[in-house]
């Protein structure tokens, strides 16, 4: 489905991505932008990725257990089919989604939406997460949050994962990920990588 732009006497949306590590606080600073959108009477809808269930089926839980409701859906094109008059439209696990999301969010935006996005920029093995680059670059506002290393205590930049999955897509929380700065993340990956060779 396709949203027909409005421009005459429209207010302008735009696009915010929120992005960052694991336990950087990406949820957190989410559900914040949505609570003091709705305390200003704002309209506003939550969307998630229907397979994201590690806390809740419908809410979006950070990890610091702040919950606010939301939608769960399977693709980008069912965010479509929900939108009435709303005036902030969040979507919290962004890289999960397909890779329609930025033409949805354009839409949206096009159409005088304000739309926030929050999700990892880069999956475990350091590259780019699903369609979180191409949001990046179609964003009016970019936000880079970030976890500390436990490590070294720099800041923490990447999403190293502890388990042996080799898929891109594990879900999982403390047990099988930790945030890493770049130097401890390769220093990990490289001792993986002997690990494996012997």
């Amino acid at each position: 489905m396709f949203l027909e732009p409005t421009f005459r006497g429209q207010r302008s949306g735009w696009i915010e991505v929120i992005c960052g590590s694991m336990f950087s606080g990406k949820t957190e600073e989410l559900i914040r932008r949505v609570k003091r959108a709705q305390f200003a009477n704002q309209k506003v809808i939550i969307f998630k990725p229907k397979k994201d269930v590690r806390y809740d089926e419908k809410m979006v839980v950070s990890h610091d257990e702040n919950v606010i409701e939301s939608i769960p859906v399977s693709s980008s094109a069912e965010i479509i089919q929900h939108i009435a008059e709303v005036q902030v439209v969040a979507v919290d696990e962004a890289q999960f989604f397909d890779m329609d999301l930025p033409s949805v969010c354009q839409q949206l935006a096009l159409r005088g939406t304000r739309v926030v996005i929050a999700g990892l920029d880069m999956d475990f093995r350091g590259q780019p997460f699903g369609p979180m680059p191409h949001l990046l670059s179609v964003a009016e506002y970019i936000t880079k949050v970030h976890a500390i290393c436990p490590h070294c205590g720099n800041l923490a930049t990447h999403s190293y994962r502890l388990s042996i999955e080799k898929e891109t897509v594990v879900l999982g929380e403390k047990d099988k990920y930790e945030p890493r700065c770049r130097t401890c993340f390769a220093m990990g990956n490289i001792l993986d990588f002997h690990s494996t060779m012997k």
